[in-house]
């Protein structure tokens, strides 16, 4: 699997890290983070790498930041990685370096990356749903900047 790896400034200290335990499970990491501690604006990382996957360059990203709540959503727990993908089709991922230590932060990436989609009907119906929001927030936020 493709894995676009972004991080910013805050999360610059475990990229590294979360680098090996990716090519360890045999994944490519496609760098799009930033190359030190130097202060970076998130949603520019946020941005690229996520930009990657949706244009069929990654098949899944991880973001490392600070908290893990600005990027993407939060999944700071095993539970929280595999069910996003399994019930809710994610294929990004942030994950807080001042949040969680490099043991767990291995075992949230391998769990998320090893998940799959459940794909049964009342699950497909949800995500059919959520990517119905998503359209909107777009066609809104499109709306907002021509106007």
């Amino acid at each position: 699997m493709k894995i676009a790896l972004g991080n910013d400034h805050a999360g610059f200290p475990l990229k590294a890290h979360v680098r090996s335990v990716l090519e360890g499970l045999g994944h490519e990491v496609i760098d799009c983070g930033a190359p030190s501690e130097e202060p970076v604006d998130f949603p520019d990382i946020t941005f690229t790498t996520c930009d990657l996957v949706r244009r069929g360059g990654a098949d899944r990203a991880v973001l490392v930041c600070g908290t893990g709540q600005g990027a993407v959503m939060a999944a700071h727990d095993v539970y929280s990685a595999h069910q996003s993908v399994e019930h809710d089709d994610a294929n990004a991922i942030a994950i807080g370096a001042w949040v969680i230590g490099r043991a767990i932060a291995a075992e949230v990436v391998e769990t998320f990356v090893n998940a799959r989609f459940d794909n049964d009907d009342d699950t497909v119906r949800r995500v059919q749903k959520l990517h119905a929001l998503e359209r909107n927030s777009a066609s809104e936020l499109s709306k907002e900047i021509t106007q």
